[in-house]
């Protein structure tokens, strides 16, 4: 069957080994994340039937009769949040013995009525994100599945890419709609995305324009670990009377809700070698993209250095936070599909610091820096040598992720591996 949602030529995703095994067993899968990454045409290649509940169409179809989920079809319900009767009609049918692979959902908005079940047991959630760097077209030759295994495997790869190409991936969005489009109708589609959809969540945003001062602001601490109430201030200089403690909770939840936030977690292990651990989050929009458009500007900008909207957040250039927020995006989507979870390393006090930390369901971790930098230094990597002294074998492996041509192993162990040369 021929689906409206299905792309006429479909890329595989490195989501797609991941949702064919939880398919195998499980009979309703919501596949969620922001507008845009992908949900929709990913989730229809494993789907007989489809309803796109953004149809008025389709919605009136299964409010009439909801039984039309249940003729034993592999069903899509797209969009589920414009109908969220259908999340409890899956969830009972899953109770009465639905078959595996049964239930596909997406949702670009998460749930927020506490009187609806939450599915847990019945309904498994994946989050899907823009597009990593080795769903771009690059080649990667180093596996973090590998680097996971703790087996430090011998590392090799050349890699073309160089600054410019970072730079002008980041301003290309990994949004897959997106990046096809030609730079001016790009930037018109990347200025819109919050205002199109931040009606979809429910929430009273009384201040449009103060809330796109603050996602301007937000995307310029791209990377930092700054203080909301810093980022308010940011986006409104020179005013005596900032924004509530709850005007900016109600920004926050509203765009978390939407996804379009993603900060990355403060990494706080049970073990008792590390202690004053800082644990606020570094903040990341969805796609990176999104923080060049809030700011208004563009790959020659970025390169140039012409970003001083930003520096009140950093001391270094901001294409460097924002090549560390897209390979965070490509890391996370690779340590998915390993079932490992993505954090940052930092103490209290900012002595030490590590850009992204990989860790294991069984708690032994990868540590990750992240350098604007063709070559690395001793420098560049004391802070992951000081974590290995610490954690022993609990560290699998330090690589430094960087712009330039080859990966390989310094002398010390430590890996240095090109962002595009890095894949799942």
């Amino acid at each position: 069957m021929s689906s409206s949602l299905r792309a006429r030529h479909y890329d595989r995703r490195v989501i797609d080994t991941e949702l064919d095994e939880l398919l195998a067993g499980a009979a309703a899968v919501s596949l969620e994340g922001a507008k845009g990454v992908g949900k929709s045409a990913t989730a229809a290649e494993r789907v007989d039937h489809e309803f796109r509940l953004e149809s008025p169409t389709d919605r009136a179809l299964l409010e009439a009769d909801p039984r039309r989920l249940l003729d034993g079809r592999r069903v899509l319900l797209d969009e589920w949040q414009h109908l969220p009767a259908t999340w409890d009609v899956v969830r009972r049918a899953v109770d009465a013995g639905a078959k595996p692979g049964q239930f596909l959902l997406t949702g670009s908005a998460s749930q927020d009525d506490p009187g609806r079940h939450s599915g847990a047991g019945r309904i498994l959630r994946v989050r899907m994100r823009p597009l990593a760097l080795s769903e771009r077209g690059f080649q990667p030759s180093v596996s973090l599945a590998d680097l996971l295994t703790g087996g430090r495997p011998a590392l090799a790869g050349e890699s073309p890419a160089d600054l410019r190409v970072y730079a002008n991936e980041i301003v290309a969005s990994g949004f897959p709609g997106i990046r096809p489009l030609s730079p001016r109708i790009r930037r018109a589609q990347l200025d819109s995305y919050v205002d199109r959809d931040i009606e979809e969540t429910g929430s009273k945003i009384r201040n449009p324009n103060r809330l796109q001062r603050w996602m301007a602001a937000y995307g310029a601490a791209t990377a930092t670990t700054t203080a909301y109430a810093k980022i308010a201030g940011a986006a409104n200089p020179g005013v005596r009377a900032q924004p509530s403690r709850t005007t900016l909770t109600s920004y926050r939840d509203a765009l978390e809700r939407l996804f379009i936030l993603d900060a990355l977690p403060a990494w706080l292990p049970s073990n008792a070698h590390l202690n004053e651990l800082a644990a606020s989050p570094k903040h990341h929009l969805a796609d990176p993209a999104l923080a060049v458009a809030l700011l208004g500007l563009d790959e020659e900008a970025l390169l140039s250095g012409d970003d001083r909207s930003t520096s009140a957040f950093r001391d270094g250039p901001f294409l460097g936070a924002l090549f560390e927020s897209l390979v965070t995006l490509s890391v996370r989507v690779y340590a998915q599909r390993s079932e490992a979870r993505v954090a940052h390393f930092r103490t209290h006090r900012g002595e030490r610091e590590i850009d992204l930390i990989v860790e294991r369901r069984d708690g032994r971790c990868l540590g990750i820096e992240v350098k604007l930098s063709p070559t690395v230094t001793d420098d560049d990597v004391r802070h992951l040598r000081w974590l290995r002294n610490r954690l022993g074998t609990d560290l699998l492996d330090a690589v430094v992720v960087t712009t330039g041509a080859h990966a390989y192993r310094r002398p010390d162990g430590i890996a240095v591996v090109p962002a595009a040369l890095l894949g799942p």
